[in-house]
């Protein structure tokens, strides 16, 4: 089925809450759906607005917005301790992390409580404390809009990285994505590795699944805030990476900095937050926006911010940090 809404306000269809209007939205259910609307018409304009978790809208938007709302969970078979499933883009994404916790089935349990959709989560490849989503999925499903078929890559094709993927670059504007297939396992795997996961895990009386799931739910509501009442993005930043030469010139000025392995053994990965904390920007705020005082990689709508204000007050924390430390953090969110 399909549903049309007209010059919508999406003020409760994206996390920030920004008061931006569209032109058009189309909610889908099925694969099938989304390629009759498209047999149908040609929009000269179009993306998709899945869970509106990782975009900031700055302006109106005078296309069509297309959101998936399929949420089916369908089991594919069993190859060893592996379970494979194929789960709709519609589906929020920690809906499928109490599924599989549910099952005694590993490997997303690390990714428990991270906002949006399933169909949003190979795009940006989505992460947390040591997981990446591309560990463990398998292909993505998705309606080619130029070619006009229906389409599917396995995880080699995906062109998965950190916070990327080839849905970010070659693929951007041109798929939808409708459905994501995943192999989970059975047996258990646990990574505690990452932050206080591990404390939290063993407080809780050890590294069950639930344990797990409850230790990194609880991490996470410690120090994001919740979007019903902040408006925010998560993640407003992305990790920089730099030069490993860079990291040691640093670490000989700030010792504690915390720094990891980058895929590239030459670079290291350092914590946008740290940076944006030691510049002295946690908790800073200008107008209606604010850098959050928990977390100083997210960025909060306290009511009635705009886009540009957003927008503003993230150009201002690049600056500073780039000023005080000589590195440049990126956006992570969708700028519109």
């Amino acid at each position: 089925m399909i549903r049309e809404f007209y010059d919508i306000n999406l003020s409760e269809r994206n996390s920030f809450h920004v008061s931006q209007r569209a032109a058009r939205l189309v909610e889908f259910d099925t694969a099938t759906d989304l390629v009759r609307f498209f047999e149908r018409e040609q929009p000269e304009r179009w993306m998709v607005l899945s869970g509106g978790n990782n975009i900031l809208f700055t302006a109106d938007y005078d296309g069509v917005l297309l959101t998936p709302v399929g949420e089916q969970i369908t089991l594919l078979g069993e190859e060893g301790d592996a379970v494979r499933i194929r789960v709709e883009a519609g589906l929020e994404w920690d809906d499928l992390v109490a599924w599989a916790v549910e099952r005694d089935l590993w490997g997303i349990e690390n990714l428990s409580l991270i906002p949006g959709k399933v169909g949003a989560a190979p795009v940006q490849n989505i992460g947390a404390y040591g997981v990446e989503v591309k560990d463990v999925l398998t292909a993505v499903e998705f309606y080619d809009v130029e070619q006009g078929t229906m389409a599917r890559l396995e995880r080699e094709a995906c062109r998965f990285g950190y916070r990327e993927s080839i849905f970010k670059q070659e693929l951007k504007g041109r798929v939808v994505i409708t459905a994501v297939e995943f192999a989970l396992s059975r047996v258990a795997a646990p990574k505690l590795g990452y932050g206080d996961v591990e404390r939290e895990v063993a407080a809780r009386g050890g590294a069950t699944l639930r344990n797990i799931r409850e230790a990194i739910c609880a991490i996470r509501r410690s120090k994001l805030p919740d979007t019903a009442v902040l408006g925010n993005a998560g993640s407003f930043f992305k990790n920089p990476v730099v030069e490993a030469s860079v990291a040691e010139a640093l670490l000989a000025s700030y010792p504690e900095m915390p720094h990891y392995p980058a895929a590239d053994p030459a670079k290291i990965k350092l914590a946008a937050g740290w940076l944006i904390d030691r510049a002295g920007l946690k908790g800073y705020r200008e107008g209606c926006v604010g850098v959050h005082d928990r977390q100083a990689l997210v960025l909060v709508n306290h009511g009635g911010a705009t886009g540009g204000e957003v927008i503003a007050l993230a150009r201002k924390v690049q600056q500073t940090v780039k000023e005080k430390f000589g590195v440049e953090i990126d956006t992570e969110v969708n700028i519109l």
